[in-house]
């Protein structure tokens, strides 16, 4: 594409006699479903961390935001603490994708996990100064991108569900879950942080077992209905 764009340039400004470029046709890239998880195998992974170890509390209250939000990884390691509003449940993210900045929902069951970590966890291993960051490594330093990659990872694995990914599936699995829930899409955009309501959209062919079961419903001929035999007809006139 870029080589294409260039020929265009030259022509344009009679660097040379025509495009040669012009009729070429590039391949289409290809797209790619997103991984999701249904409500069973994100319980899974839920329950993963070890509730009886300080960075497993942590971990527990990493993927439950993930999960409830939606949120980036990029937004979710720079969550500070003045960034809860835990009266109402809202959760502000400053700056996310194209310096935009927007609030969303975070579920109770988030909250509680969120709580346990920040009373018991967090203030074991905070450095001063404190800069607010929420989640900490065990030396109080702020959680690398790569690191909470791999750490999702690992529990995506250790479920034993048959799926890979990491911090993106739960974004993906909250879009997914919450339209089949009945959500409308814009709803969804907002929680995303989607300019584009196209962008969006792909969440609607996410959700193809909420199609199959609407299809099963409502669709006349999705079930199989044999005709009886002409000799059970006439058995059951006898």
């Amino acid at each position: 594409m870029p080589l294409k764009l260039w020929f265009s340039w030259m022509a344009r400004n009679e660097y040379m006699a025509h495009d040669p470029a012009a009729e070429l046709e590039l391949p289409r890239v290809g797209y790619k479903l997103p991984s999701v998880l249904n409500k069973e195998e994100a319980e899974l992974v839920l329950q993963q961390p070890r509730l009886d170890t300080a960075l497993g509390l942590r971990d527990r209250a990493i993927l439950e935001i993930l999960y409830s939000t939606g949120i980036r990884r990029m937004e979710l390691l720079s969550l500070k603490l003045y960034d809860l509003d835990k009266q109402h449940g809202l959760v502000t993210i400053r700056e996310g994708k194209g310096k935009r900045d927007r609030v969303v929902p975070v579920g109770e069951r988030a909250l509680f996990w969120l709580d346990q970590y920040l009373a018991t966890t967090r203030p074991k291993i905070v450095k001063e100064p404190d800069e607010s960051i929420i989640f900490l490594t065990v030396t109080g330093q702020p959680l690398t991108a790569n690191y909470l990659s791999w750490l999702a990872r690992q529990y995506v694995q250790s479920a034993r569900i048959g799926k890979s990914g990491a911090c993106h599936i739960f974004r993906h699995t909250m879009a997914t879950l919450m339209l089949e829930g009945g959500a409308d899409i814009r709803y969804i955009q907002a929680m995303l942080g989607h300019v584009r309501l196209d962008t969006t959209k792909i969440y609607t062919h996410v959700s193809i077992r909420m199609l199959k079961q609407i299809h099963t419903a409502t669709h006349p001929a999705a079930r199989l209905d044999l005709p009886i035999a002409s000799g059970e007809n006439a058995a059951a006139t006898d």
